[in-house]
C-alpha cells in the first residue's frame, strides 16, 4: 500500500511501535528516529509564457485514488505519533473548552410574522433546535426543526437557509452532509410536520418565497465548478423546476433575496469589483424580473426598499460608498438622488431600514460603529461604545415597524452580548450575555491597540489580549493572527476556547494586515492584486514590533492563519522564516498559480479581481514572485501545522499536502512538519458544537508541546 513512499517499512514499523509504547516512557529522541511520509515524486511539467515549472506533487489531485487516500492517511498517522505525548493534553484542553460552553442554552427570540423564533441547544447535543411561541414568549413552544434528527448517521451535517413562507406555514431549508457546500433544500409543512417530496439538489442551500407561499427561487450550483450560476424557480409539487436567470459571465456568482419590506425579489450577481441587480414584486412570483442597474466594471451596489422609495448603498463615485434613493419607478443610476456622502475616514457598510428609521452600520479607524437616523426629524446619533477595541454589529431586525433595534457587541474580555436600543427614547437593555462557565472574570484579562509602522509607513492596527501578569520580558508566548483578503475585515471577538492559551501564559494579538476592510475601502485596494505582498510585509512588520517591544521574542512567537490567511502563512515563512517558531496553517490557499489557472476548480474565476489571472503575463509574474508553493527552497522553516478536509470545495485538499511533500523534501531543519486531514469535513472543519474543539485542542497542543521544548 505504501510502496511509493521512501522508507516504508520502516515508517509503518516506526508508526507501530511508537503507537503502542507509553507515552509517558516516549522521549523527544525516539520521535525524532522516526521517519515521517516521504511522498512519490512524479515530475508534471507545467508551462505557459515560455516559463516552465515542474510540479512533482501534482498527482495528488485526485481525490478518489488510494495512493492518494494512503498518503494522507500516512500523514495523519505520523501527525498522532508525534503526538501522541500530548493526548492527555489535547483531552485536557477538549475538556476543559467544553466545560466552558453552556450546554442547554437558547438564543434571545426575535418577533417575525406574529410568531418569537429562536434556537436552542440541549445537553449532550452537537446541533441546534429550531423553535418559534406564537403571539407571546408564554406560548406552547412549536418546534419547527430538529437538526439533532437530520445529523443521525451523518459524520457530518450543516443546515443552512431555514427560510419560513410568508403565511408561516412552510419551512424550506438546506442541508449537506458531504461537506462540499452543496446543499440539498427540502419543504416542511409545520401544520402537519410532514416533509414535502419536493428535495431539490444542488443549491447553494437558501431559498427565497414568493408572496403567493407556494413559488420558492434558489440559486443552483455548476456541478463542476460549484459555481452559483442560475436561479431556479420551484413551484409546490410541480415535476420541473423553470430557470429565471442564467449568469453566463464566470466572473459572478448569483443568489436571490428579498427586501426587508417583503415587497420586492431580488436576483443578485456579484463579482469580486461589480454587481447587478433584479428586482420582481413578490406577489407576482410567475413576472419577469428588471434589471435595476446594469453592471459596471467596479461599480458595487445594493439595495433596499421602503414604501416609495429604494435605497442604494455604492461605491459609485465613493471610495469608501455612499447612500442614495431613488423612486420606485426609476431605478437606473441618473435618477439617483444622494443621501449620505462619500467620506475619506467612514466606510459605510451596510444600510438596516425600519418604518421611521435609518441605520447605519460604518467603520472608522479600525472600529466599528453603529449611527441611527430619525426619517421624520433627521436627527441622528451613534450608539456609545466604551472599549478601545470591540466589535458591534446589527442583529436581526425582520420588523419594519418598530423602535427596537437589536445589535450585538463584543470585544476580547467582553463575550458577546446581544442589546435591544430603543431609537426613540434611547435606552439599551442587555437580553443576553453569553455566558461562560468556570468562573470566567473579565477583570483578569486585559487588552490593548496598538498602531505599528509598515515599510511604506502606514499604520497597522494590533489588538492584543492576555492575562493580567503578562510579562513583557521578551520570553513569553504569543500567538499573532491574520488574514487580509477579500475585503473582509478581522474583527475583535471573545473567544472562550482562547482562554486555554490565555490562562497557561499566552497573549493573542490580532494583525488587522492590508487587505481587510478595517481602515477603510483603500485598506483593501492596497492589498490585493499587484499590492498583495503588503498582506505580507505587514504582518512582518507586526511580529517585528511585538519582538522588538518585548511583548515575546522569536523562539517564543507563533502564528496563525486560515484559507487565505494560510496563504498569509506561506507566504511569511518563505520570506522570514528565522521570526517565528510555530506556525498553524488552515486549509491554506498556498497553490496560487496552478489553481488559478484552473478555472474547473471552485472559485477560482470569481477570484481574478482578487489575485488577478495568471492567463496575463504580468500577473503570473507577479503571482509567482509570491505563491507559498512555488517558492519553497532549501532552507531551515519553523515547527509547522498544517491542516485540511478531504472534501473542502474552497481550497481543494491537494494545495496543504502538495505543500507539505514539498517542504519535506526541501527544508533543512529537523522541525517538526505535521499535516492533518479531516478525511469526514471540508473548508469549515467538522460539524456541530463540540466536535471542532478536538481540531482546536489539537492547535493548542501543538502550540503548547513548542513552547515547553522552547523553555528547556
Amino acid at each position: 500500500m505504501f510502496k511509493n513512499f521512501q522508507g516504508n517499512g520502516m515508517l509503518l514499523l516506526g508508526i507501530v511501535l511508537m503507537m503502542s509504547c507509553n507515552e509517558n516512557n516516549r522521549t523527544m529522541n525516539e520521535q525524532a528516529s522516526i521517519v515521517p511520509p516521504v511522498a512519490e515524486k512524479i515530475a508534471k511539467e507545467l508551462t505557459i509564457h515560455g516559463d516552465k515549472r515542474i510540479d512533482y506533487y501534482y498527482w495528488m489531485n485526485e481525490r478518489e485514488n488510494p495512493k492518494v487516500v494512503s498518503w494522507l492517511n500516512a500523514e495523519n498517522a505520523y501527525l498522532d505519533t508525534m503526538m501522541a505525548p500530548q493526548h492527555k493534553l489535547r483531552e485536557t484542553l477538549f475538556d476543559e473548552m467544553k466545560s466552558r460552553i453552556k450546554e442547554t442554552d437558547m438564543s434571545v427570540p426575535y418577533l417575525k410574522n406574529g410568531f418569537y423564533y429562536y434556537t436552542r441547544y440541549e445537553e449532550g447535543k452537537e446541533y441546534p433546535v429550531y423553535c418559534r411561541k406564537k403571539g407571546s414568549l408564554e406560548a406552547t413552544e412549536e418546534i419547527i426543526l430538529n437538526v439533532n434528527e437530520l445529523a443521525a448517521g451523518h459524520s457530518y451535517c450543516q443546515v443552512g437557509g431555514v427560510s419560513i413562507s410568508p403565511d408561516t406555514r412552510l419551512l424550506a431549508y438546506g442541508i449537506d452532509t458531504v461537506s462540499r457546500r452543496r446543499y440539498t433544500i427540502h419543504i416542511k409543512n409545520l401544520e402537519t410536520g410532514e416533509v414535502l417530496k419536493d428535495a431539490i439538489p444542488e443549491t447553494t442551500g437558501s431559498a427565497t418565497w414568493g408572496n403567493d407561499n407556494k413559488t420558492l427561487f434558489y440559486s443552483r450550483k455548476d456541478t463542476v465548478t460549484l459555481r452559483a450560476d442560475r436561479i431556479m424557480r420551484h413551484t409546490l409539487g410541480a415535476a420541473a423546476d423553470k430557470e429565471v436567470y442564467h449568469e453566463k459571465d464566470e466572473t459572478f456568482d448569483v443568489g436571490v433575496g428579498k427586501t426587508k419590506s417583503g415587497k420586492y425579489l431580488l436576483i443578485v450577481s456579484e463579482s469580486t469589483l461589480s454587481s447587478e441587480t433584479r428586482i420582481l414584486d413578490a406577489s407576482t412570483p410567475e413576472g419577469t424580473f428588471q434589471i435595476f442597474q446594469p453592471r459596471e466594471k467596479d461599480m458595487l451596489y445594493h439595495i433596499e426598499h421602503r414604501d416609495d422609495k429604494f435605497f442604494v448603498v455604492t461605491n459609485w463615485n465613493a471610495l469608501n460608498f455612499r447612500m442614495m434613493e431613488t423612486s420606485l419607478a426609476k431605478t437606473a443610476r441618473e435618477h439617483w438622488k444622494e443621501v449620505i456622502p462619500n467620506r475619506p475616514d467612514v466606510l459605510l457598510e451596510d444600510l438596516t431600514v425600519f418604518k421611521d428609521y435609518l441605520v447605519l452600520s460604518e467603520r472608522k479607524n479600525g472600529l466599528t460603529q453603529i449611527r441611527i437616523i430619525n426619517s421624520t426629524t433627521h436627527q441622528e446619533k451613534y450608539l456609545p461604545f466604551a472599549e478601545g477595541a470591540y466589535t458591534a454589529s446589527v442583529g436581526i431586525n425582520p420588523e419594519m415597524d418598530s423602535k427596537e433595534l437589536r445589535y450585538h457587541y463584543t470585544s476580547m474580555i467582553t463575550p458577546g452580548s446581544v442589546y435591544d436600543y430603543n431609537m426613540e427614547t434611547g435606552k439599551s437593555e442587555l437580553k443576553r450575555q453569553q455566558e461562560v462557565l468556570g468562573g470566567y472574570d473579565p477583570k483578569d484579562y486585559a487588552s490593548e491597540r496598538l498602531y505599528v509602522t509598515a515599510t511604506d509607513g502606514a499604520k497597522i492596527p494590533v489588538s492584543i489580549v492576555y492575562k493580567k501578569g503578562f510579562d513583557k520580558n521578551g520570553k513569553s508566548p504569543l500567538l499573532l493572527y491574520g488574514y487580509g483578503s477579500y475585503g473582509n475585515s478581522m474583527d475583535v471577538y471573545f473567544n472562550s476556547t482562547l482562554l486555554s492559551l490565555l490562562d497557561r501564559g499566552f497573549a493573542f494579538a490580532i494583525a488587522h494586515v492590508r487587505g481587510g476592510q478595517e481602515m477603510g475601502r483603500q485598506w483593501y485596494e492596497d492589498g490585493k492584486m499587484f499590492k498583495k505582498k503588503n498582506t505580507f510585509t505587514d504582518f512582518i512588520a507586526c511580529a517585528d514590533y511585538l519582538v522588538k517591544n518585548n511583548y515575546t521574542g522569536s523562539e517564543h512567537l507563533y502564528a496563525m492563519g486560515g484559507s487565505a490567511g494560510g496563504l498569509l502563512m506561506g507566504a511569511i515563512i518563505n520570506m522570514r522564516p528565522e521570526l517565528f517558531h510555530g506556525i498553524v496553517a488552515q486549509v491554506p490557499f498556498v497553490d496560487v498559480i496552478t489553481t488559478m489557472l484552473d478555472e474547473s476548480i471552485p472559485l477560482t474565476t470569481g477570484e481574478f479581481d482578487e489575485w488577478g489571472n495568471p492567463k496575463n503575463k504580468d500577473s503570473y509574474d507577479y503571482m509567482k514572485s509570491y505563491s507559498p508553493y512555488d517558492n519553497v527552497t532549501k532552507k531551515a522553516y519553523p515547527n509547522m501545522l498544517v491542516t485540511t478536509g478531504l472534501h473542502d470545495s474552497q481550497v481543494q485538499y491537494w494545495e496543504p499536502a502538495k505543500w507539505v511533500a514539498k517542504l519535506r523534501e526541501l527544508k533543512t531543519d529537523h522541525n517538526l512538519l505535521l499535516l492533518h486531514t479531516n478525511m469526514e469535513a471540508g473548508h469549515g472543519g467538522a460539524s456541530g458544537r463540540f466536535a471542532p474543539l478536538k481540531e482546536v485542542a489539537l492547535e493548542y497542543a501543538f502550540l503548547l508541546k513548542l513552547e515547553k521544548e522552547a523553555k528547556k
